[in-house]
């Protein structure tokens, strides 16, 4: 079970992370967007198109580590409202290539509770097939949630 959300209202700062996340500068060059589907349990969805291709015509490999870092990210730190979380490790497995199409990357936490998050995330195509999974560790930050510019509790 993840741990209970923080006092104050857990949709709150699961909106406030998605101004967040929109709010990034790498985000403004992808078609994306992230919600916070429960404690726990991210989702964004993702354009891909051309100018992301490789030489041999499919998405580069960035493009997955891009959507599976951040919905497993976003599923960790959606259980800390007091941190930004950062990324220590991550763990990427390519399973087919992507050309062009909207993807999904669904992020959930697998364990951790105070100091260091384990989420696992996996990336789907148009069809729901499975193209990229991954499993991130994320380690409790000392950058106050409230400090960063794009983070706004709930708008």
């Amino acid at each position: 079970m993840p741990p209970e959300p923080a006092a104050g209202g857990a949709a709150h700062h699961h909106r406030a992370l998605e101004l967040l996340y929109a709010s990034a500068p790498i985000n403004r060059q992808f078609d994306s967007r992230l919600e916070i589907v429960a404690p726990g349990h991210a989702r964004i969805r993702f354009g891909v198109a051309e100018r992301f291709f490789h030489a041999a015509g499919a998405a580069h490999g960035t493009i997955y580590f891009k959507m599976l870092d951040d919905a497993a990210f976003y599923a960790a730190n959606s259980l800390v409202s007091d941190r930004f979380l950062l990324t220590t490790a991550f763990n990427l497995h390519f399973t087919a290539p992507v050309r062009t199409g909207t993807l999904v990357a669904e992020g959930r936490w697998v364990s951790g509770k105070r100091r260091v998050f384990i989420a696992e995330a996996h990336l789907t195509d148009e069809d729901g097939e499975e193209v990229g999974r991954g499993t991130g560790t994320f380690l409790r930050s000392h950058i106050p949630l409230s400090s960063l510019p794009g983070y706004r509790n709930g708008g």
